[in-house]
């Protein structure tokens, strides 16, 4: 079974699409998909979302450009469903290192939980940009999604800092070149790569299939489809999300 670090529910209307509770059941039985973290802008709707989709657990979308932004991020934090955070600094503006993050990240820090950042366009989702986050809170666990997305400097740049910085992971998802997934995993470590479909944006039988074809061992191949996410987010490789409340145990 799939472990897909990176699903949005609800509307994007810049970019046109869309994915409902429904379709994303769908998507998660289609594809063999047992545990996958969903996000969007409007926590609530995601807290609705995963209550009712076994399988699905949330992502708390912090904004830090918004008022009042760390106390509801904190909210849902304390919501079993919630595993970790997910930022967006090209989506919403700011610097991934910027002081309004720090009291954000110390929370997340506390928690022993994850964040997971968009990777792979200037000028805010530099590689290099998240990399100063990732030094100044060294003991959270950064999640590269994309691992620099469609740009091959980006991408190489994306290795280069999950080489360098022992708590930096990457994420599969959108990024097209299916070779650097095994680079990825022999640079960065087999325990430090996780897949990720990037729904509605791209389709998880695409995404799927480019680890599939990466090169990796079929023992590898499974690490990031399916053991790696769990580790990160469950505190176990061999966890069931079915099982109950898991929080990631740092």
């Amino acid at each position: 079974m799939i472990f897909d670090a990176h699903m949005h529910v609800g509307e994007f209307p810049l970019f046109d699409v869309r994915l409902d509770r429904d379709g994303l059941a769908e998507l998660m039985r289609a594809h063999r998909i047992d545990a996958a973290l969903v996000f969007h802008p409007d926590n609530a709707y995601v807290q609705q979302v995963v209550e009712s989709v076994p399988g699905a657990w949330g992502l708390v979308w912090a904004n830090p450009r918004l008022p009042g932004y760390l106390e509801e991020a904190l909210r849902f934090l304390d919501q079993p469903k919630f595993l970790g955070v997910k930022l967006h600094p090209l989506l919403d503006g700011y610097h991934p290192n910027d002081p309004i993050v720090h009291p954000l990240l110390e929370e997340v820090a506390a928690r022993s939980l994850p964040v997971l950042v968009h990777c792979g366009h200037p000028i805010f989702t530099l590689p290099w940009s998240i990399e100063e986050l990732a030094r100044s809170f060294p003991q959270v666990p950064i999640v590269l999604g994309h691992m620099g997305h469609g740009n091959i400097v980006y991408i190489n740049a994306s290795i280069d800092v999950a080489e360098r910085n022992p708590r930096v992971y990457l994420e599969t998802s959108g990024m097209p070149m299916h070779t650097k997934i095994r680079e990825a995993v022999r640079r960065a470590g087999s325990d430090r790569v996780l897949y990720g479909s990037d729904a509605p944006f791209h389709h998880p039988e695409i995404e799927i299939r480019k680890v599939e074809l990466s090169g990796l061992e079929p023992e590898l191949v499974e690490r990031v489809l399916s053991r790696n996410g769990r580790a990160l987010f469950f505190g176990d490789e061999q966890a069931q999300a079915a099982a109950g409340s898991v929080r990631h145990s740092g």
